[in-house]
């Protein structure tokens, strides 16, 4: 316990960032996924991604109960939140596709069965977005880091991949209240016209029978 009270306070900084990594990297990691692939029809999975965020994606048919037998063939297409499309394959048993987005909102990656293929099928999908889409090794070669130096440079990213994405959703958030707000206003502007509307009515009905039952000689 001496060695550890004597280190220099530099020495201590680093030794605290290194248990936080460790307790990021500990995490439950996002696994790929499993979908399965109906004969007839689409699967589509999306994700609701910021601006200028890495996307690097790997599918794959997976070999479910064949013995002997081909590997079936699927086509996969990938649309950006205003419908651009950003990956296109067909007849194929896996690929990967790569992109930087451009906009905000739901990216969709859809995948089908090909006519040909009379069974459903399963895919495994590895979806990876921002920090964990990062090529980390060719950065420690380009930068020629590595061991404590390279990790604080992954805890760096993982900071600001964070921050980035808590001013998203506070951007998100702003957008969401304003929309809120307007709808507020224009169910409260269409309720005192409903009101206004309605005391119109009451009144013309009003005039109207008493005029009649003074015609009538009634009052």
């Amino acid at each position: 316990m001496a060695k550890i009270l004597n280190l220099s306070s530099a020495t201590r900084i680093t030794l605290i960032l290194l248990l936080c990594f460790n307790s990021l990297v500990n995490l439950p990691q996002t696994k790929a996924l499993w979908l399965t692939i109906p004969s007839h029809g689409t699967k589509c999975v999306s994700q609701d991604i910021q601006t200028h965020v890495v996307v690097l994606a790997d599918y794959y048919v997976v070999a479910d109960n064949i013995k002997g037998q081909p590997l079936p063939t699927i086509s996969a297409k990938v649309t950006s939140p205003y419908g651009n499309n950003l990956h296109h394959n067909e007849n194929v048993t896996q690929g990967q596709f790569a992109f930087t987005t451009t906009e905000s909102g739901n990216y969709v990656a859809c995948f089908w069965m090909d006519s040909k293929n009379l069974q459903g099928t399963s895919i495994s999908l590895d979806w990876k977005t921002g920090i964990s889409a990062k090529d980390w090794d060719s950065v420690a070669k380009k930068e020629k880091i590595e061991g404590v130096e390279l990790e604080l440079r992954k805890l760096e990213g993982a900071v600001e991949a964070i921050h980035e994405n808590l001013l998203y959703l506070r951007t998100r958030e702003a957008e969401m209240r304003e929309v809120s707000e307007a709808t507020n206003g224009r169910v409260a502007w269409f309720s005192i016209m409903s009101l206004g509307v309605c005391v119109s009515v009451s009144v013309l009905q009003l005039l109207y029978l008493t005029r009649y039952f003074q015609k009538k000689k009634l009052i």
